[in-house]
């Protein structure tokens, strides 16, 4: 268990864990990234229970991490990056007690390296996540109303059209013919409700 008291590999599993704890938050419900992040964060509670740590260091971890998501939200200002990846690989190195106050106890060069590269991770990966979750759906039935179909069957209480090269369930209030040209003007569910297209019309 001496290997666990290592600043080094106390710091490596902590990363880890945090890392595995982010990533199973973005894609919940896999089960093996819980797992692993709960493993490596136990194994890195016995080094930090056991080893002396500066609690200036953790405060400017906190403060990177926070620079870190208002950069997220200001993707322009691109010094809130580099302020927060600054910060993150000073206060990992420090995060430990060295000999003496000025010297890190985790390897500069090791925290740096982590430091850096989970923050480029974590930009990418996040900033991905929030624009998947921010897309408007592909199939947005919404995006159908005023589109210009034609009329596959006979529509008055039921029928089908074919609008943006699909079929789909139709009615509508007045009878309308089968290869009429029909506009989407509202839906009830996957049932699209349409209206009759005038030849002068557009």
């Amino acid at each position: 268990m001496d290997i666990l008291l290592d600043p080094n590999i106390a710091y490596l599993l902590l990363a880890g864990g945090l890392i595995c704890l982010v990533l199973s938050l973005l894609s919940p419900g896999t089960g093996v990234l819980e797992l692993v992040a709960l493993f490596a964060l136990v194994l890195a509670g016995v080094g930090i229970y056991n080893l002396p740590f500066n609690l200036w260091a953790l405060v400017i971890l906190l403060v990177g991490a926070g620079l870190f998501i208002l950069s997220l939200r200001r993707p322009k200002q691109w010094y809130l990056l580099l302020a927060a990846s600054l910060a993150l690989v000073i206060g990992s190195a420090f995060v430990f007690r060295g000999e003496t106050w000025w010297r890190p106890a985790v390897n500069p060069l090791l925290a740096a390296i982590v430091a850096v590269l989970s923050a480029c991770f974590f930009w990418i990966a996040t900033r991905k996540t929030l624009e998947a979750r921010l897309a408007r759906p592909s199939h947005d039935l919404g995006s159908l109303v005023g589109t210009v179909g034609e009329a596959r069957s006979r529509i008055h209480e039921e029928g089908s059209v074919q609008v943006a090269g699909e079929l789909w369930s139709a009615h509508s209030d007045q009878p309308i013919p089968d290869g009429a040209r029909v506009r989407v003007i509202g839906r009830d569910g996957f049932i699209l409700k349409v209206e009759a297209v005038e030849p002068s019309q557009p």
